[in-house]
Parts: C-alpha cells; structure tokens; sequence
C-alpha cells in the first residue's frame, strides 16, 4: 500500500468537497487563515480553493520562516558574513532574501565574503571544526520546528569544545504571532494551525489564543485530505459557535507535543522581550535567544552588530501578504518585475511563500 497516495485519493477527495459544500451556510462568509508556509503550497499545489465554494476564502498567515525574518535581520547576516576570517553558514532560501537596496547574502559571496550554503547545522559544526581559526556562524532561522536543532549544535559545541562556533538566532513563535495576527484589523473567523510546528508544541498550546480571541483551531496535514478535512471541521466548528483547538494531524501531533524537544529548547534558549517580525512589527515575548550562559556561542554577543533601520522595497507587498490583507495578485511587481529568479521579496524567494506558491501554481 502506498499510504502517501492514500491521502490524496481523488474519490475521498470529491466526497469531502460535497461536504464542504453542504456544511456552509450560504448567507455567511467564511474567512479561514492558513498560517503555515507549507499549507499554501499544499492549497495551490492541488488548486483546492477554486474547488471551495465561493463564500470559503483562504487567507494567507505569516507561517513563513523566512518571509517574516525583517530586512534589518538580513542586513545585519550580511554583516555578519563580511567579517574578517568568517564562514557564514545559511540554509539555501536565505542566501537570496533581498535585504536593504536588494543586498543579499548570494551578493556578499559575490563580493569575497566566505559564505556556505548548508543542508544541517551539523554542516556548520563539521565546519567549525575543519577551521579553528575561523569564527564559523550559523544562520539559525525558523519556528519551532527547527529550533531544537539550534539546541542540539550548542550542546554538541560544548561537548566538542568548539569555541569558534557562533550562532546568529532568529527562531520566532508561532502562537504569539497568532495573537498579533489577531489584534489587528484581519477578519479571520478560523485557523489552519500547522502541522510541523504543532508536532513540537503540541496542540495544547493554542488553547490560550483560540479562547482569548474566541476563535476556533484546527491542526492539519499537509495532504489535501488533511487539508479538506480540516476545512471540514473547522467550518463545522464556526458553524457550531465552538470554540479551542481540534486535531486532524492526530498521526503525528499529540497534546502536549514533543517533550524532549522542548526541554532541549528551554536548556540553551529563553524567550526574548521584543523581536521584530516582517509586516506585524515589533512583538513582545515572540522570539528566542541563546541564554546567557551560553553567550559565548550567541553571534549577537560576539560581534557588535550595527542597528540598522532596514530598508523595504516600496511597492513590495510582502508585509501587507504577511498579515492576510493582501494577495500576491494585488503587489504591483508581482509575476512582472519580481518572479522567482529575480525576487523582490522574501514571499517569492522562499519555498513557503506565498508569492512564490502563487506563482508555481497559479492562484
């Protein structure tokens, strides 16, 4: 049996739809966000919202690791990455993130500086000790899906003594962008929560958002079943009044997520007071940073970084993309001056964006 193939069954498919189509209530509307990167692709991959009644829209979250890092972040990598007798260490989607005046850190390499494009930070590693008298950086990036192997490398630093290896963090929360996804003037009536992110954090951790807020949750899949049924449910749940969080994904998220992750997370790493977020600004308690006794392998720490404004393209409209106001149809530049071998954007470069999905597959 090909169990990938059984969760995109067409016959499955077709009957969930005629679900949908008989849950809604044709006198409402129905806006749900899919905060995650993976779940837009997923959605115009297998072109599920033109099969959606037209009263169901998708809304677009910041559930982009890469599109919501600042331009002022990318300016200070690239920085960071000119620095005398330094490897920077990135995974490949950063390498083209257009900082201030379309820099980027492709263009810094271009330039002389010693920048790696990575698979793991066990590269990094491997790096820092192929070269002890380089500083080696690493480009720590993303959710909470990949924020435990940031962990790891400083516990595997510490036990291979390198003290050449630093880290240039940047690992965001998601369930505190939700809430700023939340205050602002977005009408969202549910969530499409994420599914790698929620294997971590488990589907308790939105129980506080969803009842501040009064909204309901559904923790998805990446397979367009997952996908169907849960619009399925969660428009049963709006249609219900319910409120919380249900899962879909119950074959890999439990409740309380993954806990030797989390305890690896909370060993090396503690909650910052503000970090600044693409398109939602600055939001208190919503990133993380190396605690202070392990400063040594905090690139922050290290080098004196320059605090730079960041300066984004006029008319790109990434941020407004970002917070669910606009579609990649409504930029100005978009499929015309920025595509994807010429990105103007963080939401083209990337493989979760949803400029980029929008243009892959159409919208």
């Amino acid at each position: 049996m090909d169990y990938i193939q059984e969760f995109r069954a067409p016959k499955i498919a077709k009957s969930l739809l005629q679900q949908i189509a008989k849950e809604v209530d044709t006198n409402r509307q129905y806006n749900l966000m899919e905060f995650c990167g993976g779940h837009t692709h997923a959605l115009h991959r297998y072109g599920i919202p033109s099969l959606l009644p037209a009263n169901v829209k998708m809304i677009h979250g910041p559930g982009c690791p890469v599109c919501v890092l600042p331009i002022k972040r990318v300016d200070q990598a690239i920085f960071l990455a000119s620095q005398k007798d330094v490897i920077f260490c990135s995974y490949a989607d950063m390498l083209r993130v257009p900082g201030s005046h379309q820099d980027s850190l492709i263009k810094a390499k271009a330039r002389g500086a010693d920048v790696r494009m990575i698979y793991s930070v066990e590269d990094a590693l491997k790096l820092a000790e192929e070269n002890p008298n380089k500083k080696v950086i690493f480009f720590a990036i993303g959710f909470e899906t990949t924020t435990p192997p940031t962990a790891v490398a400083i516990q595997l630093a510490i036990a291979k003594k390198l003290d050449n290896f630093l880290i240039f963090c940047n690992h965001v929360l998601t369930p505190i962008a939700m809430q700023a996804i939340l205050s602002e003037d977005v009408k969202i009536d549910g969530f499409l929560g994420p599914s790698h992110v929620s294997v971590i954090i488990g589907s308790n951790a939105y129980d506080k958002v969803t009842k501040e807020y009064q909204k309901p949750m559904v923790v998805a899949g990446f397979e367009p079943l997952d996908v169907l049924q849960s619009i399925l449910m969660l428009i049963k749940m709006i249609n219900a009044g319910k409120i919380g969080v249900e899962n879909q994904y119950t074959r890999a998220v439990v409740p309380n997520g993954n806990q030797l992750a989390q305890d690896l997370i909370s060993q090396y790493l503690t909650i910052r007071d503000t970090f600044e977020w693409r398109g939602l600004g600055y939001i208190p308690n919503s990133a993380l940073e190396i605690k202070d006794a392990y400063s040594k392998f905090d690139a922050e720490k290290y080098y004196q970084i320059p605090e730079v404004q960041g300066l984004e393209h006029k008319q790109c409209a990434c941020p407004d993309i970002l917070r669910g106001l606009k579609e990649p149809k409504d930029c100005k530049l978009f499929g015309v001056v920025c595509t994807p071998e010429q990105p103007m954007g963080a939401c083209m470069v990337s493989s979760e964006g949803a400029c980029a999905a929008h243009y892959q597959y159409g919208g």
